[in-house]
């Protein structure tokens, strides 16, 4: 939208028709689109349909956009260079640092939402779903700021996290345990614990975020490593594996962040570690006094089962890796007592492993992971249908936690599903960006009736 030139008795300003449009949409006229789900791949889609003049509401049970990041652990901040985070349409600004804190994040992301002129719904939770294969039309019933409201789109997109629903582990005796214990994603932050003796069970991206602020608060932390972990650090990372595509020297060179999505997405998953194999290769061996200090403090660390590293490990299970800046060297200097075994059970103070040590405890965070997001289609439609439409993310690498068959594509994302019109989103800001130009061309090709064959489903070999 925009001012108009010329005369015209019956003009009205943008402002007004901003203010129409909000109040019709979802009232007297329903989306095409509904999107659920406010964060970086939600309010991502919904620029792309905006653009195309598809009819699209976004909602969030939060209370402003950008929630998503400002609720999670206050040193949480983008790992990702500013090259490779931009949203589309709208690039951070040039003076923007490399790397966003969450808040920073959070403030972004409200303003795009306004500035995109999205037509963006806080506070409003999805109760239920259901689909009409006859008028082929969804029914969700939402709760908008305690009303209920009743949308039907045609096409349902879920943005719910990459991630899917937190892994919250059973271990026995959790009932008795009296200090504080939570999922990495509800974990507040370090302000409450100083002094306090705390248990970190994970040793991935959260676990060592956590870790590392905790310690600065001046908490007796202690991590649990479960199993092995991949990392990389930062610096290395940037330079090695992403400077030729994202980085000032890339853009200095006409690698235009649009120039950088393609050329990165062309190559095929099929052969992609053998370009990345080489790549963590040099990474090994110019941090070998890194790596060499860490396996001293007795950290179990693996390159990937076949040495290729980060990047295919986060495209086959979303898992298994932490970006270093900073919490590692704590680690490796002792700094953060590092325990390795599986966790047996709860007594009211303390962890205890299945080897029978004993970890005193007045804070537990699990830092476990999260589950396939076909869970959160299970929540809101039904079991049947997530089953239907099986696991969402991975390759089918036959690697730990990606499962074969052979998929060739990132299983159920951004493309059409077992359910129709049903469809899924995510993944980190440069995956939510680049896809979410070609999710938005189907759907605004099915809006206006644009014959779209369907080479193959995905085949459903694994249910989570």
């Amino acid at each position: 939208m925009g001012a108009e030139h010329g005369v015209n008795r019956d003009r009205t300003t943008w402002l007004e028709d901003r203010e129409y449009e909000a109040q019709k949409l979802g009232v007297t006229e329903q989306p095409y689109v509904l999107i659920v789900g406010g964060g970086q791949a939600g309010i991502g889609l919904a620029a792309r349909l905006r653009q195309l003049s598809v009819p699209t509401i976004v909602i969030d049970k939060r209370a402003r956009p950008g929630d998503q990041w400002r609720s999670r652990y206050k040193s949480l901040c983008l790992h990702d260079p500013v090259w490779y985070d931009h949203m589309p349409y709208l690039k951070f600004p040039d003076n923007w640092p490399v790397f966003s804190p969450k808040d920073k994040i959070a403030d972004w992301l409200e303003s795009y939402t306004k500035v995109m002129e999205l037509n963006y719904w806080p506070g409003t939770e999805a109760k239920s779903a259901s689909y009409n294969a006859a008028s082929k039309e969804w029914t969700v019933n939402v709760e908008r700021d305690g009303e209920a409201v009743v949308l039907r789109p045609k096409q349902l997109v879920l943005a719910t996290g990459m991630s899917g629903k937190p892994n919250i582990p059973s271990f026995p005796g959790m009932d008795k345990f009296r200090g504080d214990q939570h999922h990495s994603s509800a974990h507040p932050g370090p302000d409450a614990y100083q002094g306090k003796r705390c248990v970190v069970i994970g040793s991935n991206n959260s676990a060592f975020d956590i870790c590392g602020a905790l310690w600065e608060s001046g908490a007796d932390v202690t991590m649990v490593q479960r199993s092995s972990t991949h990392i990389v650090r930062s610096a290395t990372l940037m330079d090695i594996g992403l400077s030729a595509l994202y980085s000032e020297r890339a853009v200095d060179s006409g690698i235009t962040t649009e120039k950088a999505d393609l050329i990165f997405a062309s190559i095929p998953y099929r052969i992609m570690h053998q370009f990345q194999i080489p790549l963590y290769d040099q990474m090994r061996e110019r941090d070998k006094d890194f790596y060499d200090r860490l396996e001293r403090a007795g950290f179990d660390h693996d390159w990937g089962e076949d040495g290729s590293g980060l990047f295919m490990k986060y495209l086959r299970r979303g898992s298994g890796y932490y970006i270093d800046v900073g919490a590692a060297d704590l680690v490796a200097n002792g700094d953060v007592k590092l325990v390795r075994g599986q966790v047996d059970h709860l007594t009211e103070d303390a962890v205890v492993l299945a080897d029978g040590t004993e970890l005193p405890a007045d804070l537990v965070v699990y830092a476990t992971g999260y589950s396939s997001m076909n869970g959160w289609a299970a929540d809101l439609i039904s079991a049947e249908v997530a089953d239907k439409v099986g696991k969402c993310w991975g390759l089918g690498s036959d690697t730990t936690k990606d499962p074969g068959p052979w998929e060739g594509e990132q299983r159920n994302m951004w493309k059409p599903t077992q359910q129709e019109a049903l469809w899924f989103t995510g993944g980190n800001l440069h995956q939510s960006r680049h896809y979410s130009l070609f999710l938005g061309l189907q759907l605004k090709a099915r809006q206006v009736g644009i014959p779209t064959p369907v080479y193959g489903l995905q085949e459903v070999h694994h249910l989570s």
